[in-house]
């Protein structure tokens, strides 16, 4: 069933853009402000492309489009669907298996995320390099119809390492400051308690969200080289914890967005 749809995905996106880049970037709350400076070639609403859901969330957009930024051609999903939104994980990582069957094999994800690590401040951008599933399921139980997919998949390096060195390379000759730790994935879609953040932390989790797991799992499942950033937008550290609503969330991410743009400008050439 799943391979009927992104067949039929695949056939209609292939038609709308002759060449399809091997980068994809998926942008998360309030991370749009990457559309604003590509020179975009081809933008398509999710709505136009056969059995691609749209989030239902505020600062998801949702639309494809092909672009350059700084000289390379890439996709960018502008907005993602969540497991909390009641989509199935099958639903919810579509857009990955279909990015796959395009050709992509480099994919970079971002969100927004409440960070545990007393270290962080608001603002802060976090590369991933490893995660906690706390997300009660996972995208690979059930049928698997790929031929070349294997349920049972090494997670020994979940994040490109290569890349975060590139990156973390980059932010030493920029001169501006990137944090690194461990992402905890939870369902959502309420902020978490105390004691839940306390408990991830001691577990070794630096920031917490509702995304990118699920994605991460089926790209190192279909083995693409795999990227994440995680912009800190609230802080969920012990004692630090305040009231915080979804609009501020993505006033701050947009904040941010500066620096997560320059990483990705002088990133991009180098991948």
């Amino acid at each position: 069933m799943w391979q009927t749809k992104i067949k039929e995905s695949s056939d209609f996106l292939k038609k709308r853009i002759k060449k399809i880049p091997k980068i994809a970037i998926i942008l998360g709350s309030g991370l749009g402000q990457l559309i604003e400076h590509v020179t975009k070639l081809e933008e398509i609403e999710y709505s136009e492309i056969p059995h691609f859901l749209k989030s239902s969330v505020h600062g998801h957009k949702g639309t494809l489009i092909h672009a350059i930024y700084n000289g390379v051609e890439v996709l960018i999903l502008n907005g993602r669907i969540h497991y909390y939104e009641g989509y199935s994980m099958q639903m919810m990582t579509f857009p990955i298996r279909l990015l796959h069957s395009l050709g992509v094999n480099k994919l970079i994800l971002s969100n927004a995320a409440g960070g545990l690590n007393p270290t962080f401040k608001v603002g802060d951008v976090m590369l991933i390099k490893d995660h906690l599933n706390f997300m009660g399921n996972n995208p690979l139980i059930g049928k698997i119809e790929e031929e070349s997919n294997s349920r049972f998949v090494s997670m020994d390096e979940p994040y490109s390492k290569r890349i975060i060195s590139l990156a973390s390379k980059i932010a030493e000759q920029k001169g501006f400051n990137l944090q690194k730790g461990v992402y905890t994935g939870l369902s959502g879609p309420y902020y978490g308690t105390p004691s839940e953040s306390k408990a991830f932390f001691i577990l070794g989790a630096d920031a917490v969200g509702m995304s990118t797991v699920p994605e991460n799992i089926v790209a190192k499942s279909l083995k693409m080289e795999v990227f994440a950033m995680s912009v800190i937008t609230d802080l969920a550290v012990i004692g630090m914890n305040e009231d915080v609503s979804h609009e501020e969330v993505l006033q701050a991410a947009t904040k941010a967005s500066p620096v997560l743009l320059q990483l990705l400008y002088e990133l991009l050439p180098q991948l």
